[in-house]
């Protein structure tokens, strides 16, 4: 009876740490009080609006606000 030959294994791999979540580098303490970024006002509040190309947009809902030069 011929067997089929079992592979070596790789064993373990190593313990990567993951990056911390982005989500912290939204918010700010001063004082007393935390402040953040502006929030989705269809999502709610948790969900952030990213600054990019002169317009505040949500990747969850799509929602756009547009920059206007002052």
């Amino acid at each position: 009876m011929a067997g089929k030959k079992k592979s070596a294994g790789q064993g373990k791999k190593p313990h990567k740490n993951k990056p911390t979540s982005k989500k912290y580098t939204k918010y700010t303490i001063s004082g007393d009080k935390v402040t953040r970024a502006k929030c989705c006002p269809r999502c709610g509040p948790g969900v952030f609006l990213m600054d990019s190309q002169g317009r505040l947009y949500c990747g969850k809902c799509h929602y756009s606000e547009f920059n206007t030069k002052k």
